[in-house]
């Protein structure tokens, strides 16, 4: 290195390429079956994409409002008041993002400032940490052990002072599927009525997916909780349309009017004919919401379905479009060198689940996705059951 020349200090040293994208590429080089990365195989909608051709055939394609169009802003008002029972006012509580993870970054910037913590619970989402460091703020996760993945309240409390600005929930929860319950959204509100200066953001991109009859109960419902939340969704998971990174921030209007002030430097604004499609979409076709539910719950028990003559131990999914397999039975290997080897010598790529954590626990699980089409399900099925 030349004389003077100091070396670049990264702001995320410890971040590298992520495990999703490590283990889609193990799946190309090995011609695996791809269960790995959360993305459906299936395609979007066919109005849907009808309507996107539309926005842009008749010029719909320059900046759409900072905040996203209000025909938008207005159908996810009447799907938030049909699925929730919470009236809202579009313009001041609705702002469209580019994708959740953009929605995600903004509210934890708008809240953390350096020096302040946020709870998040492992196995956790792995965008949380490196937004939270860069706006200066320190993680303190919680660890959730198997087979239940609960959340022990009481030990919440504990770890609780002044100084943490933020606790951030997932329901549906990535990656191990267990939805929150009324007893969960009770003991919240009960540890945040001591904190008034903590805040909540609810990431919920997987609630339209829940399955057995369990509910999914957004903070949305609950007004002493969404008092002080952003609460956090994605168009991408709900209409097959990842690649379009479209979702929304749902605040109250002094947060949402803070969150804004950072999203405009973010991204502005969001993909304009996608929100003119998707807006179609909500008023044409609600039932596709409704039905989506059970279309992954099929899903998901033709995945269990076909593994249960399986060495695998099957831990229950609640809801997305994951689900998690105990693989102790059958390799006494970690978890990620398990997974290098399922996809190099069985032709099924996964992925761990010590990578959600901190400090992972000892257990041998992974996660496969299941939002893929029904040959490529099976298919992956027969050859784990060979094992």
């Amino acid at each position: 290195m030349s004389k003077g020349v100091k070396v670049f200090q990264s702001k995320l040293p410890s971040l590298g390429t992520s495990i999703f994208t490590q283990m889609s590429m193990l799946a190309n080089q090995y011609q695996a079956i791809n269960l790995s990365q959360g993305f459906p195989e299936f395609d979007t909608p066919d109005f849907l994409k009808q309507q996107i051709t539309h926005a842009i055939s008749v010029g719909l394609n320059q900046y759409s409002p900072s905040n996203g169009i209000a025909p938008l802003q207005q159908q996810i008002a009447g799907l938030i008041a049909r699925r929730y029972g919470h009236a809202l006012e579009p313009s001041a509580a609705i702002t469209v993002t580019s994708g959740a993870t953009e929605a995600l970054f903004v509210a934890i910037h708008t809240l953390v400032r350096p020096g302040d913590e946020v709870i998040i619970f492992d196995p956790a989402y792995d965008s949380y940490q490196p937004a939270i460091e860069l706006a200066g703020g320190l993680c303190q996760r919680i660890a959730l052990t198997a087979p239940n993945y609960a959340i022990d309240w009481q030990y919440v409390t504990s770890k609780m002072h002044s100084n943490v600005r933020a606790i951030i929930i997932n329901s549906p929860h990535n990656p191990t599927g267990k939805v929150l319950k009324e007893h969960d959204l009770q003991a919240l509100k009960a540890l945040l009525a001591q904190y008034p200066n903590c805040y909540l953001i609810s990431d919920e991109v997987y609630e339209h997916m829940t399955f057995d009859g369990h509910q999914h109960l957004s903070i949305l419902s609950v007004p002493e909780l969404f008092k002080r939340a952003f609460v956090i969704s994605s168009f991408g998971k709900t209409f097959h349309c990842t690649g379009w990174k479209i979702g929304y921030c749902v605040a109250p209007e002094q947060l949402t009017a803070e969150f804004r002030k950072i999203h405009q430097y973010v991204t502005f604004s969001s993909f304009t004919p996608a929100q003119h499609g998707l807006a179609a979409m909500l008023q044409h076709y609600p039932e596709h919401v409704d039905q989506l539910a059970d279309f992954y719950q099929q899903k998901r028990d033709l995945l269990v379905s076909h593994l249960a003559s399986s060495r695998f131990k099957v831990l229950p999914s609640e809801g997305t479009y994951f689900v998690l397999l105990d693989y102790s039975a059958i390799s006494d290997l970690n978890d990620v060198d398990f997974c290098h080897w399922l996809t190099a010598e069985v032709g099924v790529a996964a992925i761990p689940l010590s990578v959600f954590y901190q400090d992972a626990p000892a257990d041998k699980v992974v996660r496969l996705c299941f939002a893929k089409n029904d040959a490529t399900l099976i298919a992956a099925a027969e050859k784990l059951c060979r094992l």
